[in-house]
């Protein structure tokens, strides 16, 4: 196994301390942490992925139907209340022609962000956009069926697909991986039933989380 300094030339000090701080009696176990958030972070690619398709497919459908157009996004651009949404179109816009591409309303849905996405979700949207959206979540019991019950979640996914996808930590607290990898397959739930079962077939959160829970002593 390599070595602590090793480890800290390559990854920072910064980013290695706080699993040398958690195991200060123990190198090896500190550098097995790391590599264990690696793996964790590794198995959440499937369903981190699948959900940001899914979600983005439904929402963009309903926007199509809500403005009658596939290009949705210029409506959006000269609606009044959803002006804050304008910076996510711009940058796709300038992404896509930076390529020396022609800027399509397909492409433009690709190049959006999660966050853009995501925000559609936030209250001061709600008035021009959720009655709309909502339609997104077919699947969602309409007991539940509120803007702040699917922002929520989104937000916090929104958090969690970025420490993933940027090696933060997230390896320290069993229960709040599994209930966070739960919540994404109950909202991809709300929008495609069929969506969680095709999942299983490959989804590892739950195989990797009880190895790493084993090999760090989690209960």
């Amino acid at each position: 196994m390599q070595t602590k300094y090793f480890f800290e030339k390559v990854f920072s000090t910064e980013r290695m301390g706080r699993y040398y701080a958690a195991h200060p009696n123990d190198e090896n176990k500190a550098i097995v942490h790391y590599q264990s958030n690696i793996e964790l972070s590794s198995s959440f690619y499937a369903c981190l992925s699948v959900f940001e398709v899914a979600l983005r497919n439904s929402l963009n459908r309903e926007l199509i139907a809500k403005f009658g157009r596939e290009d949705w996004y210029r409506v959006i651009q000269s609606t009044q209340g959803l002006n804050g949404l304008n910076y996510y179109i711009t940058e796709a816009q300038k992404h896509i022609s930076n390529r020396g591409e022609i800027v399509t309303a397909s492409k433009i849905v690709a190049e959006l962000t999660f966050g853009f996405w995501v925000s559609l979700m936030n209250s001061q949207y709600e008035k021009v956009l959720w009655h709309d959206l909502r339609r997104a979540f077919p699947f969602m019991p309409k007991a539940q069926r509120q803007r702040k019950n699917v922002s929520a979640p989104l937000n916090n996914f929104r958090a969690f697909r970025n420490r993933v996808f940027h090696n933060e930590p997230i390896c320290w607290n069993r229960n709040y991986i599994d209930n966070m990898h739960k919540e994404i397959l109950q909202v991809l739930n709300w929008i495609n039933k069929d969506i969680p079962t095709w999942l299983q077939e490959f989804d590892t959160v739950d195989e990797v989380l009880e190895t790493i829970s084993n090999r760090l002593g989690w209960k």
